[in-house]
């Protein structure tokens, strides 16, 4: 491994990949947990897949971002290390799938040599930081969100605050109030406005998420300025940090904390938080994010369009005209999202002489191009049309939204991705003047979980299954109603009714046809919902539920062969804690290390927090003795009182929530640095000596 090692110029990046290499070895040695290092490996981007052995790769591209140099990179890793695929997701990443355990420290080595990260790709942190990806360029947006993205990606990256959180973290910026980042289904999202001084500043949702029980974030500032965006939502975070739920990751979310404290509190405790952060202002770099290297201008030579008709479809859905004037946006269309890596090569092969160097992916598993000449779209369009990534109809009916479902994810009940494309092929065949309406948006999930995005749709389905005698068959959850309204506002959509799998295009057909007949004109797919109510909806689509009817093939899957089979493995959505006490003094030890460094580094507030998670954990590790697992940071506080230092068993000067909550009452100084960490050391000496004497 020292080969490749020695090649990396950052040296935290390189003791990242020198850590994972030695726990992987550890992990084969039988030296950790299976389930602790499950939740090393996640917030190391490596995912287990439903297949044995093989792991997929979340590669982390902060707001979509990602140039020529850097997919041409990620191609090729996917061709020494994976499946010769690149999955886009709705987060804006790019996963590769059954790649070996032991060579992701060497595969991420390779990445990082083009500044390219899986660190908190997956995990209990804060996960990819996604933007509008039309930000930049956007004609409606006040001001551009992408350094303000940035600047949140790199805050929060190995951020002691948020590596080992109950649960993950989401944050969005959108470009403008048509909130295409989804502002309303975030732990946090940012809408950006300019005040009537003409400072710039956000409005700031709080709360939300999908999953399977979808909940709406709140609005809790119209106007943050924009100094104050990171200091914000790192108080938002300690909070969810010290109050969130860590037992039942079903309610480990911060939507479900909203929920239990209320929002009024979980605000007061932020407020509170606010003293210890090490920044009370934080100026963003509005130059940190630069404009692309975009082609010389240069006379294009006549192409001869091979299909004019669906050229002027390519042109009047997935063309726009940016805000740069003479400059034009275009959007590709990626069927479930998946490209090949020849196809990728290909692809930058077009792309190089005909616009900037930097593509954006988007959350419906597409990307946008900058920055092309009018002149140049006849070639951009032929070029694309070639490698088949031309289908017009980008983010309308026809683009299908969906998660990898049973193709490769632990968690997927049934088939999504054959389903997408099915669909698809129903509304360019049989509908295909929708390919023009980009406001109703089909989305598709393998399981509940919605990482297909299905509950924000206005028709979305969920894998499922169903009993039918003694078998059981693919099913799909109905959805509908959801979706974006603006400036923050959204919908969850309502479970309408469960049918076979195979009558997903039925359902599709049902409603689509009773909308063309009975909606009124210029009525959106909102109203016509409201005003016909979800019960109609379950009566018209009834029919399709019938099981009295089911014939042999709606026993097989889509995409399959074989009769279906419900299996369902191990979530890895997020970590998972283990209550064991060896192993959390272990880990005490471990954030020891992590503060001293910290401190040495003079990064005050980065060792104060670290002295807080080793007396966490310490305090967790003596309460396991005592059969008390308690799911929170507060509730580990509470019940270390009580089950130890009020009745006398561990020796402290007053009690361990006065020593612990110091954090929240001081300044990040390195006064008290210095003073909390040498508590914190001493702490560790006494859990650990008490530890001993108890199993001796």
């Amino acid at each position: 491994m020292q080969s490749f090692r020695t090649e990396l110029e950052n040296p935290v990046v390189e003791q990242d990949i020198i850590d994972l290499e030695k726990k992987i070895r550890a992990f084969r040695e039988g030296k950790i947990h299976d389930e602790k290092f499950r939740s090393l490996r996640l917030a190391r981007g490596i995912y287990g897949q439903r297949q044995p052995g093989v792991q997929m790769i979340r590669i982390k591209l902060p707001f979509g971002k990602v140039t020529f140099k850097q997919i041409l990179k990620i191609a090729e890793i996917s061709d020494e290390y994976g499946s010769r695929n690149l999955h886009l997701t709705t987060r804006q990443d790019i996963q590769i799938h059954y790649v070996s355990l032991e060579r992701t420290p060497e595969l991420w080595a390779k990445l990082e040599q083009d500044d390219i990260t899986l660190r908190e790709a997956c995990g209990n942190t804060v996960r990819n930081v996604t933007a509008s990806p039309a930000a930049g360029i956007d004609p409606k947006e006040p001001f551009d969100v992408s350094p303000y993205a940035h600047a949140t990606f790199e805050y929060f990256l190995r951020n002691p605050v948020c590596q080992e959180m109950g649960r993950k973290f989401k944050i969005s910026f959108s470009s403008s109030d048509e909130d295409t980042a989804f502002s309303y289904i975030h732990d946090i999202g940012a809408i950006p406005k300019i005040n009537a001084n003409g400072d710039r500043g956000f409005k700031i949702l709080l709360g939300g998420g999908l999953g399977a029980q979808p909940l709406l974030a709140f609005p809790v500032e119209e106007f943050l300025p924009e100094d104050q965006l990171i200091p914000y939502i790192e108080a938002i975070i300690r909070v969810f940090d010290r109050y969130g739920e860590r037992s039942n990751r079903n309610k480990a979310r911060l939507k479900y904390l909203i929920a239990k404290l209320g929002l009024d509190e979980v605000l007061r405790l932020a407020q509170i938080e606010r003293t210890a952060i090490k920044v009370k202002s934080y100026p963003i770099n509005r130059d940190a994010v630069a404009q692309p290297s975009i082609p010389e201008q240069t006379t294009f030579a006549e192409v001869s369009i091979s299909n004019p008709f669906r050229y002027e479809q390519w042109l009047a859905t997935n063309v726009f005209e940016q805000k740069q004037q003479g400059f034009y946006g275009v959007y590709i269309k990626v069927p479930v999202g998946d490209i090949s890596s020849d196809t990728a090569r290909e692809l930058v092969k077009v792309l190089q002489p005909l616009v900037a160097d930097e593509i954006r992916i988007t959350q419906n598993q597409g990307l946008l191009l900058k920055f092309v000449r009018k002149e140049a779209l006849p070639s951009l369009y032929e070029g694309l049309a070639k490698l088949e990534l031309a289908a017009p109809g980008f983010d309308s009916l026809a683009d299908v939204t969906t998660c990898p479902g049973t193709d490769t994810c632990n968690l997927g009940i049934s088939n999504s991705m054959t389903m997408a494309r099915v669909l698809e092929d129903v509304i360019y065949n049989e509908y295909e003047d929708f390919i023009y309406n980009r406001e109703i948006k089909i989305k598709i999930s393998g399981c509940m979980n919605s990482c297909g995005q299905h509950g924000l749709a206005h028709i979305g389905f969920h894998g499922s299954s169903l009993k039918a005698g003694t078998k059981v068959l693919p099913s799909v959850q109905v959805m509908l109603g959801g979706g974006t309204v603006g400036n923050g506002v959204g919908r969850a959509a309502e479970r309408v009714i469960k049918v076979p799998s195979k009558r997903a295009t039925d359902v599709l057909r049902t409603i689509l046809n009773d909308y063309k007949a009975l909606s009124t004109e210029e009525e959106t797919f909102h109203a016509y919902y409201d005003r016909q109510g979800k019960d109609y909806f379950y009566r018209l689509l009834k029919p399709l539920a019938d099981l009295t009817t089911l014939t042999d093939d709606e026993f097989v899957d889509w995409g399959h062969q074989e009769t279906f089979v419900t299996a369902i493995g191990v979530g890895e959505c997020a970590g998972v804690m283990i209550d064991l006490v060896a192993t959390l003094l272990f880990e005490s030890e471990e954030k020891m290390g992590w503060a001293n460094k910290s401190f040495e580094a003079g990064a005050w507030s980065d060792a104060i927090y670290h002295s807080y998670s080793v007396l966490i954990s310490s305090a967790k590790a003596l309460l396991l003795d005592k059969a008390v697992n308690s799911s929170t940071h507060a509730g580990i506080i509470r019940e270390f009182d009580a089950q130890y230092v009020d009745k006398g068993e561990f020796d402290i000067e007053g009690s361990f929530n006065d020593l612990i909550l110091q954090i929240n009452q001081n300044e990040p100084s390195e006064e008290f640095a210095t003073a909390y960490l040498a508590q914190a050391t001493e702490f560790l000496g006494k859990s650990k000596a008490k530890r001993e004497a108890l199993v001796s």
